[in-house]
């Protein structure tokens, strides 16, 4: 019989998660998955505990899901989120549903815990059960462009719907990927952040208008003049004269922003009003 239970943080805990996400990915896409990664990413989040949930059957870990904390602004107003980042099922437990229940429970346990929303990217094969099956809304596809220096953009008065709130400490912990750190670099009165990518030569690129000065962070050396962009801008900010778009068919899958409000606080977002960036979720 399956039995379900809070997620758990313990060395233990995140060892039968590893376990169970190389029983799930093809060897590559399981190996980010070390200990240190797992530690950093659910117990190190100064925003807060992960929230998810676990099915058993006895002894044997048949599935999991998990979420970030994390702070951003809707409207202007600063609300908690959740970032639905891993969910696995073992193969042996596949076509039984349970992913959605997880999903279920993980987001009435957040909205008891005062979550606002949780927000997430779904590849194109995902997409479709987050919006039918469990009431998200399909906010925009990430936009996915290659360009020289700066990503540039108009100035507006007009405030996002949608952003994510940086503190000091979460930037300095998000920065800090044991996989995959993130170096930044003054730009105006903001700051620009990369991290590596597909190929040394083309570093993925964040730009923060206002972040907050983190000295834990490491300053960025000398970087390539290419640049990858995955995220969202503002339309009424939309400039890219300097970023192509990557074709579809070049595009590994397309990534998509999902949305889902949790509280009445919130409403669906205005897709011509969003900022994201790879800081935003797990891409690197």
């Amino acid at each position: 019989m399956i039995t379900f239970a809070n997620v758990e943080t313990t060395p233990l805990a995140l060892e039968r998660y590893r376990e169970l996400f190389t029983a799930c990915f093809p060897a590559g896409a399981s190996d980010r998955f070390t200990p240190e990664y797992l530690e950093w990413l659910y117990r190190a989040n100064p925003d807060g505990r992960v929230v998810g949930f676990d099915a058993w059957d006895g002894d044997t870990l048949a599935a999991h899901y998990v979420c970030l904390p994390a702070q951003a602004r809707f409207e202007g107003q600063l609300i908690r989120v959740l970032l639905s980042l891993n969910t696995a099922t073992h193969p042996n437990y596949q076509g039984q549903g349970l992913f959605s229940q997880l999903a279920h429970m993980c987001y009435d346990a957040a909205t008891a815990l005062g979550y606002d929303a949780v927000y997430g990217v779904a590849n194109a094969n995902s997409t479709p059960g987050f919006i039918r099956k469990l009431g998200f809304q399909l906010v925009r596809p990430l936009e996915a462009r290659v360009g020289l220096g700066p990503l540039l953009h108009k100035t507006s008065q007009r405030q996002p719907s949608f952003e994510r709130h940086w503190s000091a400490a979460a930037l300095a912990w998000r920065c800090a990927n044991p996989n995959n750190p993130v170096t930044r670099r003054a730009a105006g009165d903001g700051w620009q952040f990369f991290a590596p990518s597909l190929s040394p030569l083309l570093p993925a690129i964040a730009t923060l208008d206002h972040a907050p000065e983190v000295p834990a962070v490491a300053s960025a050396g000398w970087t390539s003049p290419a640049r990858l962009f995955i995220g969202l801008m503002p339309d009424a900010e939309r400039a890219y004269w300097n970023y192509a778009s990557i074709p579809q068919r070049l595009r590994p899958s397309p990534l998509n922003l999902i949305f889902k409000p949790l509280s009445a606080r919130v409403a669906r977002l205005d897709p011509a009003r969003v900022r994201f960036s790879f800081l935003d979720f797990d891409a690197y």
